[in-house]
């Protein structure tokens, strides 16, 4: 069945004449006219591809740009080194900014994503994005908003990285751009990514970002109350605003050449709202008659944006009716060639070739201990930060409170005056923006280490990490890596300071993030020797790594009794990822434990050994990748194993430690001991739902007397 935009668009092209108006104000000459209309041309013809190829049998992807095609006018007013971040209905955009690198052939590197083909260049048939390391444009997938605090990130290590001298992909007055979609404008992390811009303008940090509202009036079925994005953003202080008819190439080419000018000049936020149309519906599968009225439909259109640039060219004596129909013919008949050719090409045809981004290297090499002063965990990880500060120019640390305080718990304290406070600094409370500038820093080449001030607090922010860090170098093949060490201050236990913000034990959403490295170091000198092998794997190497620090750990000294200094240790050493730690040799238990439940579990063994149970402990260290081959050798060395997990007893660690152990056939007994499924109360109710010594002895003792 013919799609109505196409029969539309064909009919009233045909008969167009020229109607004696002047060129419009601020319109492109008609050379300029033709390469855009090219674009846009381009860009409804992979919309038709897309849907017949899903109907032969060989495309996975329908969401389309019809409608949206002025965004071709964005990419002509912006240069191709302007990073860019773009909205799934970007296809002219990417077409027009293609156009302006030579050597490019989007329309085949589009159809490739759209067949889900291997060789397609960029996400290597995992997704189909608009994306292209030549081409400045950073891969987004189905991005509800999640882009833009990385979009602020970016803006801001543009004059972060000339600031410090850093080497950076963007030159120094480069714009950021980001499009979105009405609907979009409306999630709490848009609402977040721009106040954080306007804060930034506020203080008077530069800030050259772009935001690009398409506003088409719809949401899947839902519409935008008519005027809502221009009350919301039009008159917001700080934040230029800029409208323009998106259907009208020359009204869309003035607004966008006024507004990155703008930006480009005054490294100041702007935004620029684009007013569209949604044509063929929200994607192939959609029935929009099922919510939208004939006239909706009709009226749209009437102001499909190709018609509106087929009129100004015949307008401007640049085209005929038969020339804009030949056009249009000819480009039909490109697009559907190329569409026969990659139809049948291979895709990706095994877990690995899938998973490939996202491998951990393979767990090796020996741990090299420090030598100095025994430390507390906080001295540790202080101390550290300070010495890779000085090793690593391009590294920033940054969150709230890290700077002028030094950290909630003295952790980040004299940094600031150690390194300067363009490399440490604090940031707005919200976590979002945090994590979206760690994003963009990643992304420019330098080493982020943002701080999240307590785990329950991750969680505002969590797709930062699980949506648009972990995904963006599955989506790119690599090609794109944002490299980033997240320091979180979690677990429980804190004396005197209780409630369930402050102390929060629930890690599951970050355990199920592929390709995330997660460190959970315990002592002093494993603090020190993670957190530096976490440094080296985000730059090197690409990897997004979470350390999670327990909080009632920071400042511990003793480990069985008051004045005994057991908890101390060096700081310094390496500490290889993905191996664990081992406390005795014990024959008849291995109790693997992390976190705060080492020294729980040390503190039990103890009292094991003294009423004749033989332990030997075993802290994990890392909980992704978990070091499944020493919990092998050790579970198999006593033939008994406890898991002494302070996580949730659902969604906790406990439950990948017992299934790595069944997954590789463990014949002994292993059982587990937890905190319960549980938020964290305040003062000593706390201690009814955690984990105890006294649980893990209990549990030793059952463990051990249970028939096999």
């Amino acid at each position: 069945m013919p799609e109505p935009a196409d029969v539309h668009f064909l009919e009233t092209a045909a008969t167009l004449v020229p109607s004696g108006a002047p060129a419009p104000p601020g319109a492109p000459n008609a050379e300029r006219c033709l390469e855009l209309f090219d674009a846009q041309l381009g860009s409804r013809h992979l919309d038709l591809a897309a849907r017949r190829l899903q109907a032969q049998g060989h495309g996975f992807y329908t969401i389309g740009s019809s409608g949206h095609e002025g965004n071709a006018a964005v990419a002509g007013a912006l240069r191709p080194d302007d990073p860019a971040l773009l909205h799934y209905r970007s296809g002219a955009f990417f077409l027009e900014r293609a156009r302006q690198v030579p050597g490019r052939n989007p329309l085949r590197d589009v159809l490739l994503g759209l067949v889900a083909a291997a060789e397609e260049p960029i996400a290597g048939g995992r997704h189909k994005v608009f994306g292209s390391r030549p081409l400045n444009v950073i891969p987004q997938t189905s991005t509800i908003a999640s882009h833009l605090p990385r979009a602020l990130g970016v803006a801001f290590a543009i004059e972060r990285a000339a600031r410090l001298g850093l080497d950076s992909p963007w030159p120094r007055d480069a714009v950021t751009v980001c499009s979105f979609g009405d609907a979009s404008a409306n999630h709490s992390t848009a609402a977040g990514a721009v106040n954080a811009a306007v804060n930034c303008g506020y203080q008077g940090l530069p800030l050259p970002l772009l935001l690009v509202c398409e506003d088409n009036g719809i949401g899947i079925s839902v519409p935008t109350a008519p005027g809502w994005i221009e009350a919301a953003y039009g008159s917001r202080p700080g934040l230029a605003y800029f409208p323009a008819d998106g259907c009208d190439l020359a009204d869309a080419h003035a607004a966008a050449a006024r507004a990155a000018g703008w930006v480009r000049e005054r490294r100041r936020p702007a935004f620029l709202h684009l007013r569209t149309v949604r044509l063929m519906g929200h994607a192939g599968s959609d029935v929009e008659s099922s919510y939208r009225t004939p006239a909706e439909m009709a009226s749209d259109l009437e102001r499909d944006p190709l018609l509106r640039t087929a009129r100004l060219l015949v307008d401007r004596g640049a085209a005929t009716a038969r020339d804009i129909v030949g056009l249009y013919e000819a480009k039909r008949a490109e697009v559907t060639a190329l569409a026969e050719k990659v139809a049948g090409a291979p895709r990706l045809a095994s877990a690995p070739q899938v998973m490939a981004p996202l491998r951990y290297p393979r767990p090796g090499g020996r741990a090299r201990r420090a030598d100095g002063e025994p430390v507390t965990v906080a001295q540790a990880i202080n101390r550290t930060l300070g010495e890779l500060l000085d090793e690593r120019p391009g590294m920033l640390v940054f969150g709230e409170d890290v700077a002028r305080k030094g950290g909630v718990y003295g952790v980040t304290r004299g940094l600031v005056k150690r390194a300067g406070a363009a490399r440490v600094f604090d940031t707005i409370l919200d976590e979002q923006s945090i994590l979206g500038l760690a994003l963009g820093f990643g992304i420019s080449g330098m080493l982020p280490v943002p701080e999240i001030q307590y785990l329950a607090y991750l969680h505002n922010a969590a797709d930062q990490l699980r949506g648009e860090a972990a995904t963006l170098p599955f989506f790119s093949s690599g090609r794109y890596r944002n490299p980033m060490v997240v320091r979180i201050a979690g677990y429980a236990y804190q004396k005197g300071f209780g409630g369930h913000f402050h102390n929060d034990n629930a890690v599951a959403a970050l355990r199920d993030i592929p390709g995330l490295v997660i460190a959970s170091p315990s002592r002093p000198d494993d603090a020190a020797g993670m957190l530096r092998a976490c440094a080296d794997a985000a730059e090197h190497e690409g990897r997004v790594c979470a350390m999670l620090e327990p909080i009632a750990l920071y400042h511990a000294r003793d480990l069985h009794e008051d004045g005994d200094g057991g908890w101390l240790a060096p700081a310094g050493g390496t500490v290889p990822i993905g191996r664990a730690r081992t406390y005795g040799d014990g024959g008849d238990l291995t109790v693997v434990t992390f976190a705060n439940g080492l020294r729980m579990s040390l503190r039990a063994a103890r009292r094991l050994e003294a009423g004749g149970v033989r332990c030997r402990v075993l802290d994990l260290r890392w909980l992704a990748p978990l070091p499944v081959e020493d919990l092998l050798r050790e579970a198999r060395a006593t033939g008994a194993v406890l898991v002494a997990d302070e996580t949730r007893r659902t969604g906790g660690v406990s439950e990948g430690v017992l299934t790595a152990l069944a997954d590789a056939g463990f014949p002994g007994r292993a059982a587990r001991v937890t905190s319960e499924d549980s938020f964290i109360p305040l003062g000593d109710a706390a201690y009814h739902v955690l984990l105890s010594e006294a649980a893990i002895e209990e549990a030793a003792r059952r463990l051990l007397t249970s028939p096999r």
